[in-house]
């Protein structure tokens, strides 16, 4: 007898470097964890004081639910994206506990059971799991380098697309590429979906770390009309607080298809009422004074990064790929044959613990993925480490 569904028919087992890893810390063995994500682990100083005062109100202690969550929340965010020029309605903002569970919203609202989701590649390896707890079926379309900036192959998106696809699946700024969709790609982009009926849903949570010089060219579809567009955002990454547990969509497109489906989501986030109260409460706070968090993370993150570039540069055995926005980089390491293999051989015989490409679904094994999080002498101990390592095997 059968008591499992197939859609949870996944390969359970470990790969062979979380396994040498998870030996490595019973041992105790030291290494250099150069694919930390987690910001309360890479010392950022947290007001004390602005973070934890708005959980102690006494209104948290009054349950009143919300669908679409607290207008206070929502309200916040209709500022916050007014900062960012996009103008929104109270009632265009729907709160949800992250933004895995707004993909299972938006999945849910546009899909039936066998419906097709564009995802790109390379990129986070969440969707696949999203996508089958859903009974949704993935492909890909691809981003690739263009003169020395990642560029969308809309070629492969209209390759893609079929009378079964619902919706494309944008990230940006990308993990791990740090790429961020352009003006004339969304363009494109509203053109193929209203051609085919299908949805854009953009992830943004890393929307608040563009980087220098690149902020004016970085478009939100949140202020997308065109055609429906869901744009996603969190305060895990906007506020660096992941423990926080608060996402939201921002909902855009014509009239009509958007109040229908604003409408639908609605009886959705009522069935789940998932968020929290006090984080709602403090969200609106915590939402006016998130400079001084998102400054330190974007100091951290660009100082890596330029450390990276210089340091790979010298040492004349790795590139950086262009960054324009995110906590990642990619090293492309042409001699690397088996980066799964080789990452195994780095963690045992040089201490450093880094993705490889493949786990991000790169086509060929040349790839490194790093975090830019960690603390600047850790990364820059790491980063030498690995890149001795390089030159010696």
């Amino acid at each position: 007898m059968a008591y499992f569904s197939r859609r949870t028919n996944w390969d359970l087992g470990e790969s062979v470097l979380s396994r040498t890893l998870e030996a490595m810390r019973a041992q105790g063995s030291p290494f250099f964890d150069l694919t930390e994500s987690n910001p309360t682990r890479c010392g950022f100083s947290y007001p004390e004081e602005r973070f934890l005062t708005p959980l102690s109100s006494k209104e948290i202690l009054t349950y009143a639910p919300m669908s679409k969550g607290m207008p206070a929340a929502r309200e916040a965010l209709v500022q916050y994206y007014a900062r960012k020029a996009v103008s929104l309605s109270l009632e265009e903002i729907v709160l949800t506990s992250s933004t895995s569970e707004a993909y299972s919203f938006l999945f849910r609202l546009l899909m039936e059971p066998g419906d097709k989701v564009l995802i790109p590649a390379p990129s986070y390896p969440l969707f696949s799991y999203l996508a089958d707890i859903n009974d949704v079926v993935v492909d890909h379309y691809f981003l690739r380098l263009e003169e020395g900036r990642w560029r969308i192959n809309l070629e492969s998106i209209e390759q893609a697309l079929d009378k079964k696809t619902r919706a494309i699946v944008l990230v940006s700024p990308n993990n791990p590429t740090g790429s961020f969709i352009k003006q004339d790609e969304l363009a494109a982009l509203n053109c193929l979906c209203a051609a085919h009926n299908c949805a854009l849903i953009s992830d943004e949570v890393f929307a608040d770390y563009i980087f220098p010089g690149q902020e004016k060219e970085f478009v939100s579809i949140a202020g997308n009309a065109d055609v429906l567009s869901f744009a996603l955002g969190g305060i895990s990454k906007a506020l660096a607080l992941p423990q926080m547990k608060l996402s939201w969509i921002a909902a855009n497109g014509p009239c009509k298809v958007l109040a229908e489906a604003l409408e639908r989501i609605e009886v959705i986030a009522d069935t789940y009422l998932s968020v929290n109260t006090p984080v709602q409460h403090a969200a609106a706070m915590w939402l006016r004074h998130m400079g001084p968090i998102r400054d330190q993370v974007m100091a951290r993150v660009v100082g890596n990064y330029e450390l990276l570039r210089r340091m790979a540069h010298e040492s004349g055995c790795a590139e950086c790929l262009p960054v324009e926005g995110g906590w990642y980089a990619i090293l492309h390491v042409p001699s690397l044959k088996g980066d799964e293999s080789w990452a195994i051989r780095l963690l045992k015989e040089a201490g450093v613990y880094v993705h490889p490409g493949f786990f991000f679904d790169f086509q060929d094994e040349e790839h490194v993925i790093i975090s830019l999080l960690p603390q600047h002498v850790i990364f820059e101990s790491g980063v030498g480490q690995l890149l001795r390592f390089l030159k010696g095997t």
